[in-house]
């Protein structure tokens, strides 16, 4: 049913436009012909966008410098959504021109109530910024890319600079978050899983549970929004396909949610973190050997630090201990995207030692440049399973074959030293050598822990490590990217 139909200018001609709950479609108004004859009338080409792809409409005003209120009343103009190609998304203006006051204002009153109707829209979001992240320029992007486009949303926002370590989580742990409709990080990796991690800590807090121990968690109360501003991105990628503060954005404006599965990440004690992902081993030592280089800028001390520790390539002994999953055999083909059912039975864990060179635990595919498919292509966002990837000991030769093959689309995983699990929890357990051979306790750093790379973030512990999956713990803004894939559609905007 229409609920109004109006005459406006668009792109120079008169056009007679109809505004639906779910769209509005206009088509130029054609003269007559001068003979009578209706035969040589030239069709009216109608368009058309969804409404569901617009996220704001602004009274159009002509006025003078200097001058902030008031003007000239020229028509309106709605800011659509528009997908374009690799999963990137930008915003176009389109102006309905009329200088009718009582029209344009009854149409824009119209126009705002089927806005303000999309439920999971932000109206008032937290947001973090990291001005340390990769090249210093997240405050840049923030004020220059992501701000513009949440004011005119009318989205209002609360934003703290972060200055140190931990100051996202402290704050979280002590802001109002009621009042916030989602949470936004502007950083890399580490900054939005330390953001992520207190959210969750908050929501066990609220919900009065022990946050030392903690076996079933209460999901997130708002949704987490990552704006990429790091070197890896991983999480970024994985969500949008693409780097790309301006898509970033527009999904968070947009209010496309995506629930995602949670790891909690502890030691047999106490709760060390809720995360996504981690490394024990090589990617581990890689991360600790960059941060003891803070003073190197980001990209040399990373390539520094993955060099020098491949030069210094050796295993270590530990034992896995897991529990996996069970695919139901008559969905098969769909394995991909269902839920996987538990094994809940404590005698089906399994175990393997030996001597690996990295190991690897995912609850998402982790895309990253480097790595298009992900560097756990066999699992999903929200598929409650974590792929643990075993690198055995090998060649330095072998290991960077098995390296290399991430830059490609498939293979990396096709070598007699590399294993691959779906689980649902598992447990790491260094083993300690002693006497003449505690030389070569290579993980160890001076204090005597292991480091473990945890969404980007270093992590220094000694003992049993416990990883589990909480299917859908967090809802992200984004979309899944097998979803965008299929998604890419085009809009003449004028």
């Amino acid at each position: 049913e229409p609920l109004l139909r109006g005459i406006f200018e668009i792109g120079k001609r008169s056009c007679d436009v109809v505004l639906s709950a779910r769209r509005l479609r206009w088509s130029p108004i054609l003269p007559e012909s001068p003979t009578g004859d209706s035969s040589v009338a030239v069709q009216a080409q109608e368009e058309t966008i969804e409404m569901k792809d617009v996220f704001s409409v602004k009274l159009k005003r002509r006025r003078f410098a200097g001058q902030k209120k008031g003007g000239t009343l020229l028509g309106i103009t709605i800011f659509k959504c528009l997908n374009k190609e690799e999963n990137k998304l930008t915003d176009c203006a389109i102006h309905l021109n009329n200088l009718s006051e009582d029209h344009c204002q009854s149409w824009f009153r119209h126009l705002k109530e089927i806005l303000n109707g999309f439920q999971n829209r932000p109206k008032s979001l937290k947001v973090f910024v990291n001005p340390s992240s990769h090249k210093r320029e997240a405050t840049h992007i923030y004020y220059e890319k992501v701000a513009p486009l949440f004011k005119l949303a009318d989205i209002k926002t609360d934003v703290t600079v972060t200055e140190y370590e931990g100051h996202a989580l402290s704050v979280l742990k002590e802001c109002e978050l009621q009042a916030f409709d989602g949470v936004v990080c502007v950083g890399g990796d580490g900054s939005v899983s330390e953001v992520a991690h207190g959210l969750l800590l908050r929501a066990q807090i609220d919900a009065g549970k022990d946050t030392d121990y903690v076996s079933k968690p209460v999901r997130a109360p708002v949704p987490l929004g990552v704006i990429p501003a790091g070197t890896t991105n991983i999480l970024a990628h994985t969500l949008y396909g693409i780097k790309h503060a301006v898509t970033a954005t527009l999904h968070i404006v947009m209010g496309h949610i995506q629930a995602v599965d949670v790891c909690t990440f502890s030691t047999p004690s106490k709760l060390l973190r809720f995360g996504f992902s981690a490394m024990f081993g090589f990617g581990a030592r890689t991360l600790a050997l960059a941060e003891k280089h803070r003073w190197m800028p980001s990209s040399q001390r990373k390539e520094f630090a993955f060099i020098k520790t491949l030069a210094d390539l050796k295993p270590e002994e530990c034992e896995l201990s897991f529990l996996p999953l069970q695919i139901p055999q008559e969905d098969s083909r769909e394995k991909d995207r269902i839920t996987l059912l538990y094994l809940g039975s404590k005698d089906q864990w399994q175990k393997i030692q030996g001597h690996f060179l990295n190991v690897s635990i995912m609850a998402i595919p982790c895309l990253c440049s480097m790595a298009p498919r992900g560097l756990a292509p066999n699992t999903r966002l929200n598929n409650g399973s974590m792929a643990l990837i075993v690198v055995q000991n090998t060649s330095r030769a072998e290991f960077i074959k098995h390296l290399k093959r991430y830059t490609s689309v498939k293979n990396q995983f096709n070598f007699p030293f590399v294993e691959t699990y779906t689980v649902q929890e598992v447990k790491v357990q260094p083993r300690l050598k002693s006497g003449p051979d505690a030389k070569e306790n290579v993980c160890l750093n001076a204090e005597g822990n292991y480091p473990w790379n945890i969404d980007g973030d270093l992590m220094k512990e000694a003992s049993e490590v416990h990883v589990r999956v909480h299917p859908q713990l967090i809802d992200l803004y984004g979309m899944n990217t097998d979803d965008l894939e299929s998604s890419q559609v085009t809009c003449n905007c004028i």
